[in-house]
């Protein structure tokens, strides 16, 4: 696959406009930590199957609007060049273009929060990064997570902006679990919604889309998220979480990134890498539960918050693990060294 890129990656190299395809490319594929445009380009067919499948072609509109603008912004503000060549400032925007017209109806009114929200996210990831290279740690989804939180509070205080899939403020309840038929239908469904969730897209499709996807790259990256998801679905249902939640692959987003992270990003594949990486996945169940009650009153959904925290509490403390050689840490691609 890499030589099937080269030719490319050389144009790429040579051209404005073929590098500029190629740098909001690599942001899309970014979003589940790949830095590969053929990667970043089969999750945009994956967005844009999963859009029309649920009839709501605002997404994928969205996701490539604000993939423009979050690259573009960061181009203005004249960011470090290895990172943005990388789509290091295009995934967040990507997140938030897919995630505003999931939430509010695609009226002006929306479109004006999705683009602020897709320049800020630059912006943000800038502070973000600013901060956590003092660690030595990546920004993640976190820019994301932050800008739309804002934007989701933001809709019930406008009068012009409909709110269409937020569930209303409440304090949480008792799960719906036990009863549910737990068919080998469900598990595999379950099993496969988690990739694509990671987009906010509950489509069994668009997961096996996203699952070729990653395969393009890095087989162990396909390896550990069809992984995390299998661990996220199981451990959930044994702790007696919605079922309906856990079927959606709400349960198993952020579980399928702490795996792709932890297992074959940020430390070298091996049976202790393993090992450490399911204990960071099944730890992200608890943390999706615990996030989800606390953002409950507000009415906002967590997004990938599971996921920033728990990879950022297991890659702070430095355990003594075979970094990847080509970890974004460690080429300072995150760090801004």
């Amino acid at each position: 696959m890499a030589n099937f890129l080269d030719p490319w990656r050389r144009l790429a190299d040579q051209n404005t406009v073929a590098g500029l395809i190629d740098t909001h490319l690599r942001g899309a594929g970014q979003v589940m930590l790949q830095d590969n445009p053929l990667t970043g380009f089969l999750f945009i067919v994956g967005i844009t199957w999963g859009a029309i499948a649920a009839g709501n072609l605002a997404v994928v509109a969205g996701a490539l609007v604000a993939l423009i603008v979050s690259t573009m912004t960061a181009v203005l503000l004249k960011a470090e060049k290895t990172s943005l060549r990388q789509g290091m400032y295009g995934f967040n925007g990507i997140l938030v273009g897919v995630a505003v017209p999931s939430l509010l109806a695609a009226n002006t009114s929306m479109w004006v929060l999705l683009v602020l929200g897709a320049g800020v996210s630059t912006v943000v990831m800038l502070a973000v990064g600013n901060i956590m290279k003092m660690w030595g740690a990546p920004a993640l989804t976190f820019p994301f997570v932050v800008t739309t939180w804002f934007l989701a509070l933001a809709a019930y205080a406008f009068g012009h902006v409909e709110i269409v899939s937020m569930a209303p403020p409440a304090f949480p309840v008792e799960p719906t679990a036990g009863n549910a038929d737990i068919s080998p239908g469900f598990l595999i469904t379950s099993w496969l919604k988690g990739p694509a969730q990671v987009f906010l897209i509950g489509n069994v499709v668009t997961g096996a889309i996203f699952i070729v996807a990653l395969l393009v790259n890095s087989v162990w990256a396909a390896v550990f998220a069809l992984t995390g998801s299998a661990v996220s679905v199981v451990f959930a249902l044994l702790l007696g979480a919605s079922t309906s939640d856990i079927h959606s692959g709400l349960y198993s987003f952020s579980a399928v990134l702490t795996a792709i992270a932890l297992g074959s990003v940020f430390y070298k594949p091996s049976w202790r890498v393993t090992l450490f990486a399911l204990l960071g996945t099944v730890f992200t169940v608890v943390v999706q539960g615990a996030l989800d009650a606390a953002v409950a009153p507000a009415g906002i959904p967590t997004f990938t918050a599971p996921f920033v925290f728990v990879t950022w509490l297991f890659l702070l403390p430095r355990v003594n693990l075979p970094p990847h050689p080509h970890s974004p840490i460690e080429n300072g691609i995150l760090t801004g060294k």
